[in-house]
């Protein structure tokens, strides 16, 4: 039986062809949506459907014999319900005309919907702590800068005075420097000035000398 044959076959009891068509079509989205997100459809007295991990292992080729290496993948699952088993073996026989005992399971016996909600609060529930985290690690790169900057602004300010105070401190010890030069070349220039005189006594006594030289 084909899908095209089980929608024909529960058409009748769905209303039309149509309808049959949308039911299956939407229980096995539903069941196909589960078992990738990793959650286990379970229908009572049918069977359960799961994803397996497998791990990576070696295989051979059937037409060459060859050893090949294959790698982790994960397939789909489906283990048949202990009622199912039961008709299958034989040991309990198919009701005439009326339907299969599995139709008559209890409500919420199939898990997937259920599941699917609850793997998407916690899909959701995942984002937003990440969304807090990185919200928190902004905030803290913020404030770190924003003290980085207040740091530097306060270094800034204290080497201020220091320069202003390295430059009084240069600009006294020039002036200490000019007037020490200056306390030097004034006694200098008075002792030239005291030596000028006794040049003109020099004059002088030549003068008298040539006078006493004609009066003889």
């Amino acid at each position: 039986m084909n899908k095209a044959q089980l929608v024909e076959a529960i058409a009748d009891k769905l209303g039309g062809r149509q309808n049959a068509a949308d039911a299956v079509d939407a229980v096995l989205d539903a069941i196909v949506r589960a078992v990738v997100s990793g959650d286990r459809v379970s229908v009572t007295g049918f069977g359960s459907f799961e994803k397996v991990d497998r791990p990576a292992r070696y295989a051979r080729n059937p037409q060459t014999g060859e050893r090949v290496r294959v790698k982790k993948t994960s397939v789909p699952r489906f283990r048949a319900g202990q009622g199912f088993k039961d008709l299958v073996s034989g040991s309990k026989k198919l009701p005439k005309g009326g339907e299969v005992s599995v139709k008559k399971a209890p409500k919420g016996s199939l898990t997937g919907g259920t599941a699917i909600k609850k793997a998407a609060a916690k899909k959701a529930t995942a984002k937003k702590a990440a969304a807090k985290k990185t919200t928190a690690k902004k905030a803290a790169a913020k404030k770190t800068t924003a003290a980085k900057k207040v740091t530097a602004k306060k270094t800034t300010a204290k080497k201020a005075p220091a320069k202003a105070a390295a430059k009084k401190t240069t600009a006294a010890k020039k002036a200490t420097a000019k007037k020490a030069t200056a306390k030097k070349t004034a006694p200098a220039k008075k002792a030239t000035a005291k030596k000028a005189p006794a040049k003109k006594t020099t004059a002088r006594k030549t003068t008298a000398k040539k006078t006493t030289a004609r009066k003889r």
